[in-house]
């Protein structure tokens, strides 16, 4: 008799979970109009991250974003609620659970295209053999040589300066920034390395 492999088990695991929910949204005491605006969110969550990217990480990172659209769906329907029985107070109250569940969402598609797009010019850096080696060296803790950080960001920061409309200039000053420990300057040029390769033209191509 052979075993499941690790993957296999993965699949049923994550089958019966999303088995599991849909029952429970089922079984909910709710409206069918409510219950399918459940099931809708959990679907297109669960797609969105799937299409992105396969993997293992990817089918946990599913599970976790269809359980929370599903709780966000909620605290917009008690938000509802609120609004319709509770006078002003509850009309306030409604208000920000139904405002702040979209924020969520909004902050979520966002974080996830992001990431998606910048694994997307890593893997074609990849595949042209152009993605830099992390051969910085590190301390014991793991915490990188500061000097060869900068020695490097020195190095890519000169190459956007000589050619700023070049993306793979700024996915490469990204690392560096990361490298440095300037997160956000090193998402603002990621940014700037997704809209060049997506055809766009930044306001701002300097360093």
């Amino acid at each position: 008799m052979t075993s499941a492999t690790p993957s296999t088990s993965l699949r049923l695991f994550s089958a019966g979970t999303i088995a599991l929910a849909v029952l429970t949204v089922l079984l909910l005491p709710l409206g069918w109009g409510t219950k399918l605006f459940l099931l809708t969110v959990g679907v297109f969550c669960a797609v969105f991250i799937a299409v992105d990217a396969g993997g293992r990480g990817k089918i946990f990172a599913a599970l976790i974003t269809g359980a929370l659209a599903l709780y966000l769906a909620l605290t917009v329907q008690r938000g509802l609620i609120f609004m319709e029985h509770a006078g002003t107070v509850g009309l306030v109250l409604g208000l920000a659970l139904i405002v702040l569940p979209i924020l969520g969402v909004w902050s979520i598609v966002r974080e996830i295209t992001f990431g998606a797009r910048t694994q997307k010019l890593g893997e074609e850096l990849a595949r042209a053999g152009e993605l830099p080696e992390d051969h910085l060296p590190r301390s014991a803790s793991g915490r990188i040589d500061r000097a060869a950080a900068d020695e490097q960001f020195t190095q890519y920061a000169g190459a956007v300066e000589n050619d700023g409309s070049s993306w793979k200039n700024w996915f490469k000053l990204s690392l560096a920034y990361d490298a440095s420990g300037d997160r956000k300057r090193a998402r603002k040029s990621m940014r700037t390395a997704i809209d060049l390769y997506r055809g766009k033209t930044p306001q701002n191509l300097t360093v």
